[in-house]
């Protein structure tokens, strides 16, 4: 398996409007798609981490370059407050 981890700011107020975003571009919206989990952590109730995995490499990169998948980060940019910051990786261990 094969993944993403990002960190993300959302602009003030627009919590809500994120978590209706992130709940509309969740798991299941892409070929290869396994899983997507999102915190909102408790020492700052505006901040995000996104895991997001997918069967493999292939998978993961063939939805990163998609133009659905550019669609789906743009709707994401008009909430944060700034880029995320991505960590891409091969998932090595995992239990569900």
């Amino acid at each position: 398996m094969y993944g993403t981890v990002a960190r993300m700011r959302v602009k003030p107020g627009m919590e809500d409007r994120f978590d209706q975003i992130a709940r509309e571009i969740g798991v299941g919206r892409a070929p290869g798609q396994v899983a997507v989990m999102v915190y909102q952590l408790d020492r700052d109730n505006r901040e995000f981490i996104l895991t997001a995995v997918f069967e493999n490499r292939d998978a993961y990169f063939a939805n990163a370059d998609s133009p659905e998948q550019y669609e789906r980060f743009m709707k994401l940019m008009q909430v944060l407050d700034g880029e995320p910051e991505w960590n891409d990786g091969e998932i090595v261990y995992s239990v569900f």
